[in-house]
């Protein structure tokens, strides 16, 4: 399943060049990878509630243009890579024009709450999740 965000970049997330600052680029990736989890019904709180966590091990992105102020950006996510333990979102950062600003590997791993690697339990696999052969 493939989700688009969409968002505005605001004033305090530009530099002092007048674009957006590169770290600013992995909370606009966090938050198009939660508004896909909300899309395809994981239920996050749940999922910590019994006791394991998702957490970000491994992020390859790639700038290609900068966002300014006032610009609407689509953060497209889908999932690319499913393992025992871990996966990858593949996530790109576009202006409205169709420009690429960014283009993201956001690798996770599913943790116990003591931090070990733990498989994904069943009832979180929800559809949408796993990559789709098409994509």
């Amino acid at each position: 399943m493939k989700h688009i965000a969409k968002l505005v970049v605001r004033s305090y997330e530009c530099d002092s060049y007048g674009h957006v600052n590169n770290a600013v680029y992995l909370n606009y990736l966090e938050y198009g990878r939660m508004e896909f989890l909300h899309a395809v019904r994981f239920d996050y709180n749940g999922i910590v509630a019994a006791g394991y966590y998702l957490y970000v091990t491994h992020v390859d992105i790639h700038y290609k243009a900068s966002a300014f102020l006032d610009d609407e950006l689509f953060i497209e996510v889908y999932p690319s890579k499913m393992k025992a333990v871990s996966g990858t979102f593949r996530q790109t950062i576009r202006k409205a024009d169709g420009t690429v600003c960014a283009e993201a590997d956001v690798t996770w791993a599913c943790v116990t709450t003591a931090g070990r690697p733990a498989k994904l339990p069943a009832e979180f696999m929800v559809e949408g999740l796993q990559p789709d052969a098409s994509a």
